[in-house]
């Protein structure tokens, strides 16, 4: 389980800039997804062999400058619960401004590491003017330049040292199920539904759960352990419901389950947030269940199921191979039915294929359809193996990786999804030099 580290700062200060370069190195390697990452605010880095997520707060801010000010002290504030390290950038052109100060106050009261970093100082004179930074009484500064990355070295090297350790999580051999979504989707009342007992208080005030708690659960022959996440809000700071905030609760979450359990309310529909946390589950390579909460308040005559499942495929184009499971947490209607469907995506994303009956699967399946000849040279697939990693990922040995394009990738793995049942489970496919 890594630890979190959270970018604050005012607008312009190069916040985006810095995360891009740190997430950059890995991201570029490592996560060639098809189609565009659709949001560049949360990534996955490391320094050293230390594993950190980061998140970029200020690219969740829309809006003129007077809202401005409202939202980054809620930014600051969520970045202050929820990372285990805060880097305050601050930018030398424009100096100590008053925004700065007060960021600075707020980040004064903070037990956590915070490193104050002051960004675009690429010469000497700039170097001096940094000085002024000790004004906001936050110590040692950081001078670094984000767009050719000197200092960054020493930052990372600081903020590495600065992180807490990270136990080891105990290996339950139990799968980890965690219910995530947007406040006031219905989180806590399923997971109530489930367990059959008002172990949450639910009211309807958004986020009155305190914190992420874990359920073990052993009820007719299933046992894991639920992860709830609805929105670990102390109530002095319930605030206006930002984009952001439920992305930020989710992360730890999802990057410490098997599978999510995407709870939306069908009022509202699949919308840019429920989205987010949907790519954030696929980026890390999560099960995934879509579970339409409220199904009883919709007006049957204009929605019905078959439509509205279609238009939630829409969106999660190409990913569309998810279970989409409509309940009422009111009515317990399919609740069960919703960790049936969980345990069967749990299955499918540790299931190993063996390598003799997956190439008599699937050669066959790419002799009739071979990719296709690509700047006159023709690709030859000769064998494929699935990789030994926790979610699914093969590799097909051919003569010429370079020239599979995305469409033939996806043709394969549409036709491994047929074949061996990955219902659920992102499944990554490498072509590889014999």
């Amino acid at each position: 389980m890594g630890n979190i580290v959270a970018i604050v700062g005012r607008p312009n200060v190069g916040k985006s800039t810095f995360f891009n370069r740190l997430i950059q190195r890995r991201e570029a390697i490592v996560d060639s997804v098809s189609g565009v990452t659709r949001d560049r605010h949360y990534g996955k880095s490391d320094w050293n062999g230390q594993k950190f997520s980061l998140i970029d707060t200020g690219g969740y801010v829309k809006g003129s400058d007077d809202i401005f000010e409202a939202e980054i002290d809620k930014q600051v504030e969520l970045a202050i619960d929820e990372a285990d390290a805060i880097i305050f950038m601050v930018d030398v052109e424009s100096g100590v401004t008053p925004m700065d100060e007060e960021i600075a106050n707020l980040l004064r009261k903070v037990k956590k590491p915070v490193l104050l970093v002051v960004n675009k100082v690429d010469n000497n004179k700039r170097l001096e003017n940094a000085v002024e930074f000790y004004s906001l009484g936050l110590g040692e500064y950081f001078p670094i330049a984000s767009t050719n990355g000197s200092g960054t070295g020493d930052l990372l090297d600081a903020l590495i040292e600065a992180l807490p350790e990270v136990e080891a999580e105990e290996e339950t051999e139990l799968p980890r199920f965690a219910v995530v979504g947007r406040p006031n989707a219905g989180k806590s009342s399923f997971i109530n539904a489930l367990i059959g007992e008002d172990r949450y208080i639910v009211t309807d005030i958004a986020g009155t759960t305190r914190d992420s708690m874990d359920t073990r659960y052993n009820r007719f022959g299933f046992e894991f352990n639920l992860v709830d996440t609805a929105g670990i809000r102390r109530k002095s700071k319930v605030k206006e419901n930002l984009e952001f905030y439920s992305v930020m609760r989710s992360v730890r979450a999802i990057e410490n389950c098997d599978v999510c359990l995407l709870v939306l309310d069908a009022t509202r529909g699949f919308d840019g947030q429920v989205q987010n946390i949907f790519w954030l589950a696929q980026r890390n390579h999560k099960g995934i269940v879509i579970l339409v909460n409220k199904w009883d308040l919709v007006d049957k005559e204009t929605n019905t199921m078959k439509d509205y499942e279609a238009m939630i495929r829409r969106e999660i184009e190409p990913f569309t191979d998810v279970p989409i499971v409509f309940i009422s947490v009111l009515t317990k209607q399919r609740v069960f039915k919703a960790i049936e469907t969980a345990v069967k995506v749990f299955e499918n994303r540790s299931r190993k294929i063996k390598t003799r009956q997956l190439n008599d699967v699937m050669l066959p399946i790419i002799e009739k359809n071979p990719p296709p000849a690509y700047k006159g040279k023709y690709v030859k697939i000769k064998y494929c193996t699935q990789l030994p990693t926790p979610h699914p990922q093969f590799a097909f040995f051919c003569n010429l990786p370079q020239y599979v394009r995305d469409p033939y990738k996806r043709f394969i793995e549409n036709k491994l999804r047929q074949e061996f049942d990955f219902q659920g489970v992102p499944v990554t496919i490498y072509f590889r030099k014999k």
